[in-house]
């Protein structure tokens, strides 16, 4: 049986940042990443579009808070001891020049997700971290002082073990066998589908500002808004299906979603706008020009719906004109179904956070037991924060594996 000073299952973000870290900052420490799949740091490869949003310009943990609808609280006190501002000297002290995006993404100036990959690896050669590809952990015990993981190729024993596994069954039923309690994981970040005819052949259609609610649970977001072949999408929805994720599961991801097109206006201005309309574009049909610069395909739908797309705008009534600003401002659409955001996955759930000493990532009831990154019940929207998350909590795990 192999032994080791650290394990730390998982090599993902979380897994490799807290493996590279330990090794750096406690040198002749001997580290093993152990990662059941044939590729290292698959997430952060497809990430970003390929690019890896490496994390978020918002250097406020105050401020940073806010993006993460399940962990905010605990990370408060992590994030003023390792926040996005760490992150940007840690990676362009190795060489990787990170910039700042307009809307505060934060991405390496190559545009190239390998060039965090690159970097991780090569730091991890360089500490000595040893790396083992295709090894899949099928349980851990504590015994005495010792961790012992079985595993596909071989027992490996430590003195501490980290877990930054992300979701994983085989995992979640060796944790329970340790009565550490696990919060049910269920999908968050996703898109929503819809079949509504009024959005058939909308596809590619985006909106840069649209207000969301899902009055049933409370739930609401704002921000740019796309149409797909499937239903809807953008960080509206995301940060929607983020906040609502286990209330949307609950529902079994059927709902209705109403939809605001115009937020910069009250519906009461529409409603003045379009009688002004009657009057002003009397004899031209409805659905010819798109109004209140909507795209000239969804305006066209709009009106369809009401069947006004042959009348003149001097053939509307006053309910006419209600009906048509309700679906501007107050559109209420069916949801059947989700899918999944492009090839990233995102869980709410996970290790119960109450249960863990976010001072050094350590289980309040199991000692010598850590853990970094998603495998916690902490996620949050897009923009580079669930990589902020993975950042954060794998640096305070490794400085505490001393």
């Amino acid at each position: 049986m192999k032994r080791y000073d650290v394990i730390i299952v998982g090599g993902g973000a979380a897994g490799f940042f807290t493996a590279i870290n330990a090794a750096q900052l406690h040198p002749g420490l001997s580290v093993l990443l152990l990662e059941k799949g044939n590729q290292f740091l698959g997430k952060v490869k497809v990430s970003g579009g390929g690019r890896c949003n490496v994390t978020h310009a918002c250097f406020d943990p105050n401020e940073l808070i806010k993006f993460y609808p399940r962990g905010s609280k605990e990370l408060r006190g992590p994030f003023h001891s390792f926040q996005p501002g760490d992150v940007f000297e840690w990676f362009q002290s190795r060489g990787v020049e990170l910039k700042i995006e307009d809307d505060n993404r934060v991405f390496p100036v190559t545009d190239s997700s390998q060039t965090i990959i690159d970097c991780f690896l090569n730091e991890a050669k360089k500490n000595g971290v040893t790396l083992q590809l295709q090894t899949g952990v099928e349980s851990f015990v504590c015994e005495g002082d010792s961790w012992i993981l079985k595993t596909n190729r071989g027992e490996f024993s430590a003195s501490k073990l980290v877990v930054a596994t992300g979701s994983s069954p085989q995992v979640w039923k060796s944790l329970e066998q340790l009565e550490i309690a696990v919060v049910r994981p269920v999908p968050s970040l996703f898109t929503f589908n819809c079949t509504d005819p009024l959005i058939k052949d909308l596809q590619g259609i985006s909106l840069p500002q649209v207000d969301v609610l899902i009055a049933k649970g409370k739930l609401e977001a704002s921000g740019p808004f796309l149409i797909t072949h499937w239903g809807f999408s953008g960080p509206a929805i995301l940060r929607l299906s983020a906040w609502g994720a286990r209330f949307l599961e609950q529902e079994g991801y059927n709902f209705d979603l109403q939809l605001n097109l115009l937020p910069q206006f009250d519906e009461s201005d529409t409603i003045t706008e379009l009688k002004e309309l009657r009057l002003s574009e009397s004899k031209k049909k409805i659905g010819t020009y798109a109004r209140f610069a909507l795209p000239a395909k969804l305006w066209q739908s709009l009106v369809q719906k009401h069947n006004l797309s042959e009348k003149n705008w001097a053939d509307l009534n006053n309910r006419d004109i209600e009906l048509l600003a309700e679906s501007i401002h107050r559109l209420v659409v069916k949801i059947r179904g989700k899918s999944t955001f492009k090839e990233e996955f995102v869980t709410s759930g996970g290790v119960r956070l109450k249960d863990i000493d976010f001072k050094t990532m350590e289980h309040k009831m199991v000692s010598n037991l850590y853990f970094a990154g998603e495998v916690l019940d902490i996620d949050a929207i897009t923009g580079g924060f669930n990589f902020q998350a993975a950042w954060t909590t794998g640096y305070i795990a490794a400085s505490s594996l001393k």
